[in-house]
C-alpha cells in the first residue's frame, strides 16, 4: 500500500492541477471574448474612417439608436480597441504564468509517483476498472 503522506500529497496536487487548467480555460474564453470585442472595435474603426468628418453616425444602445458625432465615435471605438489590447496582454501574461505552475504540479506528480511506485500502481489499478 501507499504511504498516506504521499496519497494525501497526490490528491492535493491533483487538486490544485485541476484548479489550474479550470483557470488556463477560463482565461482562454475570456482572451477569445476579448480578441472578438477588439475585431469588431477594429471592423467599425475602419467603416468610420472612409466616412466624412460632418457624417451623422448612430449608436445603438440596445434596441434604441442614439445620433452622435463622428469623432465621438471614433474615440469610444479607440478606446475600446486600446482596451482589449491591454486586457489581452494582462490575461496573457497571467496565462504564461498559470501554464507554468501546471507544468510544475505535473512534475511535482511525475516525481511522486516515480519516488512511490506503490502509489502509481494504487493509481492505475484505480483507473482500469
Amino acid at each position: 500500500m501507499a504511504d498516506e503522506p504521499n496519497r494525501a500529497a497526490f490528491v492535493e496536487l491533483q487538486s490544485r492541477m485541476i484548479e489550474t487548467t479550470g483557470k488556463i480555460k477560463q482565461l482562454q474564453t475570456q482572451m477569445r471574448s476579448k480578441e472578438s470585442e477588439k475585431k469588431r472595435a477594429y471592423l467599425t474603426l475602419e467603416e468610420l474612417s472612409q466616412l466624412p468628418d460632418d457624417t451623422n453616425t448612430y449608436k445603438a444602445i440596445g434596441k434604441v439608436f442614439i445620433l452622435e458625432p463622428r469623432s465621438l465615435m471614433v474615440n469610444e471605438q479607440e478606446k475600446k480597441l486600446n482596451d482589449s489590447e491591454t486586457a489581452i496582454s494582462s490575461m496573457q501574461t497571467s496565462k504564461e504564468y498559470l501554464e507554468k505552475q501546471l507544468g510544475e504540479v505535473e512534475n511535482n506528480i511525475r516525481e511522486l509517483l516515480q519516488q512511490d511506485p506503490g502509489l502509481a500502481r494504487q493509481i492505475l489499478s484505480m483507473t482500469v476498472q
